[in-house]
């Protein structure tokens, strides 16, 4: 049974939470430094967001943008996973190498360059859970 009922819910959590980054003086400059466009392609229900770290930025505030559903960026990483996946990964309930063996996540581009990210995302998963208790949306949370 999906935890997430619309697209909505996708982007008013998982998408916020990138939104957020954007802008976080911890998270947004190690992700910056990547310089690459990484876009997330969720199913079951469907979103995309894309981070473009390889821009200067130009949304308000932001140290890498964000945008939220289809681009017309081209990307140098594309990681395609269920939404269920993604809300299972915020609430570190996924080890990212094994869900890219398993075939959970399927990576094209750079796996060095998505693993050199994790270091600079570990403040996000805190984040996320805090985020999804203040929508509340508990039933998000997985313990």
């Amino acid at each position: 049974m999906p935890k997430f009922k619309s697209s909505e819910e996708v982007y008013a959590t998982i998408g916020e939470l990138m939104d957020r980054a954007k802008t976080d003086p911890t998270v947004a400059p190690k992700i910056a430094k990547s310089g690459v466009i990484i876009q997330f392609h969720y199913t079951d229900p469907e979103a995309v967001t894309t981070v473009n770290a390889k821009a200067k930025p130009t949304q308000p505030g932001a140290l890498i943008d964000v945008y939220q559903g289809p681009t017309t960026l081209k990307p140098d990483i594309v990681m395609t996973m269920t939404s269920d996946m993604a809300n299972l990964f915020w609430n570190k309930k996924v080890n990212l190498l094994a869900a890219l063996g398993k075939g959970d996540i399927k990576l094209q581009g750079s796996q060095l360059k998505v693993l050199a990210l994790l270091p600079a995302i570990e403040p996000l998963y805190d984040k996320y859970r805090a985020l999804v208790k203040e929508k509340g949306m508990d039933y998000l949370l997985v313990k």
